[in-house]
């Protein structure tokens, strides 16, 4: 049945992919209302999600040869076709030379093609030429704004047709808010508004929970999201529109979010597909268009986070998501960091993009987070399918529970990810005592059959964080920049382990971590460990 499925399939996609190249599709996108460019968005509504680089010259991009380059590597491809590139023209750039790249692209691809018209990049080019309208738009002839008009919707007409077939739901988003920034610029409220405004609501129910958390609980994706809501928001106000409910909605959760996994500590926490990002400039963005959000809770997400002036420490509490949204999930359950005076003293290992899958799937497991492994296994199982690592087998979270005091604070927490395998449930249980700077933690493997195993639990840090063994071979000194830290474990062996740290995107360097080995022999094994400030 699956060899039948998969021919028909086959068959299938050659018989649309020869539909979209024809000229009966053509005909289909071509029909457009023939209304004119009225509203005029500004160009740095979309400055949190661009990054502006050096100035570069129109000139180098007016020639025809530009768009017939066929040794063009696909990252150039891409990035020449979003269009991306117009933000960082010098705004006294020859509006006429920024019209004849248009108008050459427009004579190169004015059919679909599927390289050029690639759903994301289809969405991207019309947010950047509506963006750019003093350049793409302004004193140009009516030939020209009129070819403009009928492409720009043209392409938005591609979009509508092929947003249900796009898989990527990061790519849904931006096809939908180049749509309904169709639909704004050229008032047209049945066609796009109306499309767009309707699918922008299936997304949020679709992609996240009942407090506005992604299903993912990928950080980066909520923070992408907030983004372009935020944008399409302002997009509504600046052109005089109502914003829809549920759009001012869907962005109150996504700042509960925000706040919580950002604005209150500072700080990039990597759990589950996140990176070193540094989110002050979207900060200053939010505070420059009168967005404040406040989120004063300590659970949240599948996260907990604890803090005072001095110290931070946060948990991944949280069940593993379907495998629908399991794309950047980490097997970090039970895994932890903490942030003393704004540095991170245990971390985990970041996140490497599907680029590189063997590094994709290394920094998804369970070794790479710090937390404990069960025979080198992770607590998630995951499969390969289309060149992503899904979960397969995931787990959930049993029990929880948080004591926060001026004296003392608890964070208790368990999961199954190992019951099925090995019959064995993992409880953790982090103590703070901010008088005497001092964490107590314990790590237990309840048994449900009196099988013996291999365990290792890790403490990663960051690459410029030093660690040296003691003499005596009980404890581990950290170097933390100004402050020392000892980490001891008395009743199972300690080293100083290398690895590898994902911290900053698409890269990796080398870390340390600490890890504390042994073999289960008790029903309920008790491996205590401390952290305390010298």
């Amino acid at each position: 049945m699956i060899y039948i499925n998969r021919f028909f399939l086959n068959i299938f996609n050659q018989i649309r992919k020869f539909y979209l190249n024809s000229n009966l599709y053509d005909k289909k996108i071509s029909k457009i209302n023939g209304k004119n460019l009225i509203y005029k968005p500004s160009p740095h509504l979309l400055s949190s999600l661009i990054k502006y680089k050096k100035k570069i010259r129109i000139e180098d991009f007016s020639l025809d040869e530009v768009w017939n380059n066929k040794n063009i590597s696909n990252k150039d491809y891409k990035h020449l076709n979003n269009f991306y590139w117009f933000f960082s023209l010098d705004l006294k750039s020859s509006k006429q030379n920024t019209q004849t790249v248009i108008k050459n692209w427009i004579n190169n691809n004015y059919k679909y093609n599927s390289k050029s018209w690639n759903f994301d990049l289809t969405a991207k080019r019309i947010i950047a030429w509506l963006s750019c309208h003093n350049l793409t738009y302004e004193e140009s002839s009516k030939e020209y704004r009129d070819n403009f008009d009928i492409m720009i919707q043209k392409q938005a007409n591609h979009l509508i047709n092929e947003v249900n077939r796009s898989d990527p739901v990061d790519d849904k988003l931006i096809g939908c808010a180049s749509i309904i920034l169709v639909g704004l610029c050229y008032q047209d409220e049945k066609k796009y508004l109306s499309f767009g405004s309707t699918l922008l609501k299936k997304i949020s129910k679709m992609t996240l929970d009942n407090y506005g958390f992604p299903k993912s609980r990928n950080i980066k994706q909520l923070i992408f999201y907030l983004k372009y809501f935020i944008l399409i928001r302002e997009w509504f106000k600046e052109s005089q529109i109502n914003v829809p409910e549920h759009i001012d909605e869907t962005i109150y959760y996504l700042g509960q979010g925000y706040s919580f996994i950002w604005q209150n500590i500072n700080s990039d926490i990597l759990y589950n597909g996140n990176n070193i990002s540094d989110n002050s400039s979207f900060d200053n963005y939010l505070k420059r268009l009168g967005y404040k959000f406040k989120n004063e809770d300590q659970d949240f997400g599948g996260y907990i986070i604890l803090k005072n002036k001095k110290i931070c420490l946060t948990m991944d509490v949280g069940p593993s998501p379907n495998l629908a949204f399991s794309k950047d999930y980490q097997s970090g359950a039970l895994s932890f960091e903490i942030i003393s005076n704004g540095i991170k003293l245990i971390s985990n290992c970041g996140y490497h993009k599907e680029s590189n899958i063997k590094l994709n799937e290394l920094s998804k497991s369970t070794a790479a987070q710090s937390t404990l492994t069960i025979d080198d296994n992770s607590s998630c199982k995951f499969t390969k399918i289309n060149n992503s690592w899904l979960i397969k087998r995931g787990l959930k979270i049993i029990k929880k529970n948080t004591v926060f005091k001026k004296n003392y604070w608890k964070i208790n927490s368990s999961h199954d990810g190992y019951l099925k395998k090995y019959n064995a449930i993992h409880e953790r249980e982090i103590e703070f005592y901010p008088e005497q700077m001092t964490f107590i933690g314990t790590d237990k493997i309840i048994k449900k059959t009196n099988n013996n195993y291999k365990f290792d639990i890790r403490f990663h840090v960051e690459p410029n964080v030093k660690l040296m063994k003691t003499q005596d071979n009980k404890t581990i000194l950290i170097e933390l920049k100004d402050e020392g830290w000892k980490f001891t474990c008395n009743n199972y062996e300690i080293n100083i382990d290398n690895g590898l740290y994902f911290g900053n995107k698409n890269s990796y360097t080398d870390n340390q971590n600490i890890f504390i080995s042994g073999i289960s022999n008790n029903q309920t094994e008790n491996i205590k460990w401390e952290i305390k400030k010298i």
